[in-house]
C-alpha cells in the first residue's frame, strides 16, 4: 500500500523489467562468445588440415620429381651415318641371327603412336623409341642389341624373326630415280642410277634477300620477293615436269618442299652453286641417324 502511495510498485517493476533484459543480454553475450570460440577452434583446425594437406602436397611433388629424374632415359649414344659407314651398320644389323622369333624390326612412323611389340621389348626405353620416330627399331629378345635407325625412306613392317629385316632400299639410293634440289634462289635436278648421277641441270634465280632503310616500303619489298620466288618455283616445277620422273625425291628449304610431288622429301642447310648444293643435299637426303636406345 505504502509503496503504491509512494509511487515505488511502478520502480520496482520496472527495476524488474531492466534486470531481466540485462539478464536476458548476458545470455546472449555469453552465447556469442560460445560461437565465437567455438567459430575460432573450427576455424583453427581448418587452417591445421590446410597446413597438412600442402605440407603433403609438397612431399609428393617432390618424391614425382626426384622419381623424374631417377627415370628419365636418354640415348646412349646417337651418329649421323654417311655412305660407307651407314652401310657397314646395316650390315652389322643384317649379320645377326637369332633363335625364332628373337630379333624385333619394327616401323615407327609416328612416336604417339608406339607399336605393342616395341613397349614389351624396350620397356622403360620404349619412350627413347618415340623420341627417335620416324625410325626402325632392331631389338634382340636377349638385350644385345637394341638400336633405332632413322633412315631416307620408311616402308612398313613390324615382325619378330629370326634376324633383323634390314631393307637397303630404305638407306641407300637403288634404281633410277630423280632428285632435286630447291631453295628459294636455287634449283638444281639429277637423274640418277643408284648412287651415280647420270645428268644434271640446274640455275639460279636473283632474289632479293635484305631490304634497304631507303627506297620502297617493307610492304613493297615483301610483294617483290615473293613474286620473284613465284616466278622461281614455277621454273622449278616446269624443269621437274620435263624430266618426267617416276620416282621424285626433293631436299632443300622445308617450307617450299611441299610444292612439289615427290616421293619423299627432307630438309637440308646445303648451299652454294647448283651443283655443289646437289651433291652436300643429296650426301644428307640419303644419311641415317643411329640412336642407341
Amino acid at each position: 500500500m505504502l509503496d503504491d502511495l509512494l509511487g515505488r510498485t511502478e520502480l520496482k517493476e520496472q527495476i524488474a523489467d531492466l534486470k531481466e533484459q540485462i539478464h536476458h543480454l548476458e545470455r546472449e553475450r555469453d552465447a556469442e562468445s560460445e560461437r565465437r570460440r567455438e567459430a575460432v577452434a573450427k576455424r583453427q583446425a581448418a587452417e591445421e588440415r590446410v597446413n597438412r594437406l600442402e605440407d603433403r602436397i609438397a612431399d609428393l611433388e617432390g618424391r614425382l620429381e626426384t622419381e623424374s629424374e631417377t627415370t628419365s632415359v636418354e640415348f646412349r649414344r646417337e651418329e649421323t651415318l654417311y655412305g660407307r659407314r651407314r652401310d657397314e651398320v646395316c650390315d652389322r644389323l643384317a649379320s645377326v641371327e637369332t633363335g625364332p622369333e628373337g630379333a624385333l624390326t619394327a616401323v615407327v612412323a609416328d612416336g604417339r603412336d608406339l607399336p605393342e611389340p616395341v613397349r614389351s621389348a624396350l620397356g622403360d626405353q620404349a619412350p627413347l623409341a618415340a623420341r627417335a620416330a620416324p625410325c626402325v627399331v632392331y631389338a634382340d629378345d636377349a638385350g644385345f642389341v637394341t638400336v633405332a635407325l632413322r633412315p631416307a625412306l620408311l616402308g612398313e613392317r613390324v615382325e619378330w624373326a629370326d634376324s633383323f629385316a634390314v631393307d637397303r632400299s630404305w638407306f641407300r639410293p637403288t634404281g633410277r630415280f630423280a632428285f632435286a634440289f630447291i631453295r628459294s634462289d636455287t634449283f638444281a635436278l639429277g637423274v640418277y642410277e643408284g648412287d651415280e648421277r647420270l645428268s644434271l641441270s640446274g640455275f639460279t634465280t636473283e632474289v632479293m634477300s635484305d631490304h634497304s632503310k631507303g627506297g620502297f616500303s617493307q610492304a613493297r619489298f615483301e610483294r617483290i620477293r615473293d613474286g620473284q620466288i613465284r616466278d622461281h618455283l614455277d621454273r622449278c616445277r616446269e624443269a621437274v615436269a620435263d624430266a618426267e620422273p617416276d620416282r621424285l625425291y626433293a631436299a632443300g628449304e622445308s617450307t617450299l618442299l611441299g610444292e612439289f610431288d615427290a616421293d619423299a622429301t627432307a630438309s637440308v642447310d646445303a648451299t652454294g652453286a647448283p651443283e655443289e648444293a646437289i651433291d652436300a643435299a643429296f650426301r644428307d637426303f640419303w644419311s641415317a641417324r643411329l640412336f642407341a636406345l
